[in-house]
């Protein structure tokens, strides 16, 4: 027990200083700044979510000693929360018998087995998060959409002006308005890929090291819940209705879109998995996903045509269930 405390308190040194790190300014600190999480995950996925808990308030209080109130409430919403709640989600199972009888037997004999956490589940506790996140940053521009607007276009006139000093101004003007409409789903759907992504690197971290606590998830099953279909349509149709709701269901939607692209990506590996040039094909669509960004849309878009249609049950009717995983 002794040692989980420690490997937690150690955990929230790391993430503090990560996560403090972007006062500097540096170009590095970024990165480290979106790998904050990682630490706490890991030590949540490897020693168990208390771990996590621990290093989490000690980091806080740490932060709020050191810095602000507000730097400590940034910390604990974004970094520390988030980091400890999924850690702990992915760890939960439970026995795939209700069977008393059974289940004594198996404990008995051999390891009971058990139901573990769905991770698309956890990937909508991740959109969650993501949007919490979103809301919170933008709300410290103001409490409506004019000034959180406003506020958003200072950012951006700072930085068009330093990077292109010598353009028109009804240019810089046209493209901060394009960048102004986009920003908030650009934001929402970035804390979605930092959150999943530390997510994965923490997990395989601790399954290299030999301390994850489950066995690693096939990814390629993962399926969000059928409510989030829902609230996606629902989030959609109140991104026209303006004002401060408008910039929500922006939010929302864009972190669930981003998660229908996952999910899309789990469609691409699982309709490749009998390719002879599979590890082009999906090398070929991460690379273009990453440096170009407009193929994302079609891996929104084959999420979404899973979620509706049902693509990969219809083709492990015809081929088979997938084998197991491999780490």
């Amino acid at each position: 027990m002794m040692t989980n405390i420690l490997i937690g308190l150690a955990a929230g040194v790391a993430s503090a200083a990560m996560f403090s790190s972007i006062v500097s300014g540096a170009i590095a600190s970024l990165l480290l700044f979106y790998l904050a999480p990682l630490p706490l995950m890991v030590a949540a996925l490897g020693w168990g979510s208390t771990a996590a808990l621990v290093g989490g308030l000690f980091a806080t209080a740490g932060l709020a000693a050191l810095f602000s109130f507000t730097y400590m409430a940034a910390f604990a919403v974004t970094i520390a929360l988030p980091a400890f709640w999924l850690g702990h989600l992915a760890l939960l199972a439970r026995p795939v018998s209700n069977d008393p009888q059974l289940a004594n037997l198996a404990s008995t004999t051999m390891s009971p087995a058990l139901d573990w956490y769905p991770v698309g589940r956890i990937l909508l506790w991740t959109v969650a998060f993501a949007c919490i996140t979103t809301l919170c940053a933008l709300l410290t521009l103001g409490t409506d959409a004019a000034s959180i607007y406003a506020g958003l276009r200072r950012g951006l006139s700072v930085v068009m002006g330093a990077r292109s000093s010598d353009a028109r101004p009804d240019d810089s003007e046209r493209v901060i308005d394009i960048l102004l409409s986009i920003a908030p789903g650009a934001a929402s759907m970035i804390a979605m890929m930092t959150l999943t992504f530390n997510l994965w690197l923490a997990g395989k971290i601790a399954t290299t090291s030999g301390r994850l606590r489950r066995p690693w998830p096939d990814l390629r099953t993962t399926t969000l819940p059928k409510t989030a279909l829902a609230a996606l349509g629902a989030a959609g149709a109140l991104c026209f209705a303006g004002g401060l709701i408008s910039i929500i269901a922006q939010v929302v939607s864009s972190a669930l879109m981003m998660a229908y692209a996952m999910t899309g990506f789990a469609v691409l590996h699982t309709l490749t998995q009998s390719f002879s040039g599979r590890a082009f094909v999906l090398g070929a669509a991460y690379a273009a996903t990453i440096f170009i960004g407009w193929p994302l849309i079609g891996m929104m878009s084959l999420g979404l045509a899973d979620a509706v249609f049902g693509i990969r049950q219809t083709y492990w009717m015809r081929r088979g269930p997938p084998p197991a995983p491999t780490n």
